[in-house]
């Protein structure tokens, strides 16, 4: 496993901000800059992440290519398309996105997120972005939501079969399909199907841990690494068992202070 997090040490140039995650006991960043950042400065940050042995884990496009506004969903398709490039030109482990929403919130819960108009579209989509670019380097793929495809190792597995494209990769994120009680408790079961369908797909995962509400309805939310119910260390061990330098990247934690007790926490679990 290589340890990561979905931030940046504070810091004054792009050596500096590799070394400051090397010195953290990390193994992979996030890249911090778009498509359209000046190519000096891309070059910089990929060549400092190498000389510190750092995996450029993923390149995050974040947005709806499916939005329902004919203008807001071109844009979003050309950024895909331009962050798709730039995680080729930096050799990251996959570009990473949401499979997108049929309504106006990007990442929102539609019923129409799950008809069959939507599976094809997001086939279809996937299959030119892949045609276009022809990656080697890298990977698109698709993160996991608890309200979209896909949610389940099943679906992604589906989307692998359809999409039929060697670009096309998984980047897994189990506390994203923690969608029922019985799926949170079970969560070991649901860890051991995810890597027996999709591990030697799998380019790159999020890190995280979760809490089941005691109240009516279901509530289930994120909570950082080692104060919920997910059993982190096997689903590291799976990680590992599939690739044992896969990225892993802690996120959505609100201070660098959190980030660091989390690093802790993971590296001190007994794998």
């Amino acid at each position: 496993m290589r340890l990561g997090i979905a931030a940046a040490f504070p810091h004054s140039n792009p050596e500096e901000w590799a070394v400051l995650h090397k010195e953290a006991g990390l193994g992979a960043v996030v890249f911090p800059l778009s498509w359209d950042a000046p190519v000096n400065m891309i070059d910089r940050y990929a060549a400092a992440a190498r000389a510190c042995d750092l995996t450029i884990a993923e390149v995050g496009i974040w947005n709806n290519p499916m939005d329902p506004d004919p203008v807001k969903r071109a844009a979003n398709r050309t950024r895909c398309l331009r962050q798709l490039e730039l995680a080729e030109y930096v050799g990251a482990c996959c570009c990473v996105n949401i499979s997108g929403a049929a309504g106006e919130v990007w990442d929102g819960a539609y019923a129409e997120n799950y008809s069959p108009e939507m599976y094809e579209e997001i086939v279809s989509f996937a299959q030119w972005l892949l045609d276009q670019v022809k990656p080697v380097r890298t990977h698109y793929s698709l993160e996991p939501m608890p309200h979209m495809l896909p949610d389940s190792p099943e679906s992604y597995a589906a989307l692998l079969r359809d999409i039929d494209r060697p670009g096309f990769g998984v980047h897994l994120d189990i506390v994203n399909i923690l969608v029922s009680p019985r799926v949170y408790y079970h969560n070991r079961e649901l860890v051991t199907e995810a890597f027996r369908l999709l591990g030697p797909h799998v380019v790159s995962c999020h890190v995280k841990d979760a809490i089941l509400d005691h109240s009516l309805t279901v509530s289930i939310r994120e909570t950082e690494c080692g104060t919920g119910g997910l059993d982190l260390a096997h689903y590291i061990r799976e990680a590992n068992r599939a690739n044992p330098d896969i990225p892993m990247i802690i996120e959505h934690l609100p201070a660098l202070e959190h980030y660091r007790r989390a690093i802790a926490y993971v590296q001190g679990l007994k794998i």
